[in-house]
């Protein structure tokens, strides 16, 4: 089970703590994407099946996206964590401009082992992160300051990378944590991302048991994203959920698609190869529903036999192609 951060400064999700950079809403200059290229998806996405025997794969009726869409048509290389804690990931361990180096060193690594799949950069931040103590919320979870969400999309800027905010909801739900996001998700590169390990429906506290998802939540996250991009004028946006267990994420079958979120069911556990490929065959592959993601860990991956990381071609073998990467 992942560290859970325990900071002790006071932070909170305050309006005074709102910087004049998140004051500023980004607006999306660029020019605006022509039709998508429906048989240039379908043939990506074939491709992405690997080769499926199962029939699952590609998932059936699932809708095109919108113009403007990055999946399939590039695969996104992410660096996962908070600035508050370098337990949590690679994102925080390291100063910036370091982190960067290394997360354009992986972007290579993956061009090199899929040159016919260009990389997107991304940094995965945590911006609401369970907690052990109940906190002066009681709902087991610290909202990250709006300058510390400012400081991760500041970090992005030089290499232009994407930025996924990840909620670890505690007692809360995603109900109430979205919301609270939307001035940042209506900015064109800024992306979305669950953590039901810490979705603590049942009442335990976070870290002593794996919590869980049901679709009617993450429904509720898609229609949220969606409405965002219809109301600002948006490309789709891209919706992580993190997965090791099959209580993680109940009712998956009811999962509804639409052409302005890209969903990707990321496969979250550590351990060596062979332990990860089970995990993903019978917890992402096995239950389909859109894209695929996996998560590689620089430490955690390699505490037991054989000692080492998959490679990206280990990771591309796989059925399906995953196309979306995490690293912690």
């Amino acid at each position: 089970m992942k560290n859970i951060l325990r900071i002790t400064a006071l932070v909170t999700f305050a309006a005074s703590s709102l910087t004049a950079s998140a004051q500023t809403i980004q607006q999306d200059s660029t020019i605006k994407p022509a039709a998508l290229d429906t048989a240039r998806y379908d043939s990506l996405v074939n491709r992405l099946a690997s080769g499926d025997k199962t029939g699952k794969w590609p998932v059936k009726k699932a809708p095109y996206p919108k113009a403007g869409a990055i999946l399939p048509f590039y695969r996104v290389v992410a660096y996962y964590g908070n600035m508050y804690s370098k337990n949590m990931g690679v994102l925080g361990e390291y100063e910036p401009s370091v982190m960067r180096t290394k997360l354009k060193a992986e972007v290579k690594n993956w061009e090199a082992a899929d040159p016919e799949t260009p990389v997107k950069p991304a940094l995965h931040y945590i911006c609401v992160t369970a907690q052990a103590d109940a906190g002066r919320n009681g709902l087991h979870n610290l909202r990250m300051p709006f300058s510390q969400i400012d400081k991760a999309i500041e970090m992005a800027k030089p290499i232009n990378a994407l930025v996924f905010l990840d909620i670890q909801v505690g007692f809360s739900t995603v109900q109430t944590e979205l919301p609270l996001l939307e001035k940042y998700l209506k900015m064109p590169n800024v992306h979305f991302g669950i953590d039901p390990e810490f979705s603590m429906k049942e009442g335990s506290v976070p870290g002593k048991r794996i919590g869980t998802f049901d679709a009617k939540d993450i429904n509720y996250v898609s229609n949220y994203l969606s409405s965002l991009c219809e109301k600002y004028n948006l490309p789709p946006k891209i919706f992580v959920v993190h997965r090791f267990t099959k209580r993680m994420v109940t009712n998956y079958q009811d999962i509804k698609l639409n052409k302005n979120v890209q969903f990707v069911m990321d496969m979250d556990g550590w351990g060596g190869p062979d332990l990860k490929k089970g995990t993903y065959k019978y917890f992402v592959a096995d239950e389909p529903v859109q894209f695929t993601g996996f998560k590689l860990f620089y430490k955690n991956d390699i505490k037991n036999a054989p000692k080492r990381m998959m490679t990206p071609k280990e990771v591309l073998s796989l059925k399906p192609s995953p196309i979306y990467i995490q690293y912690q």
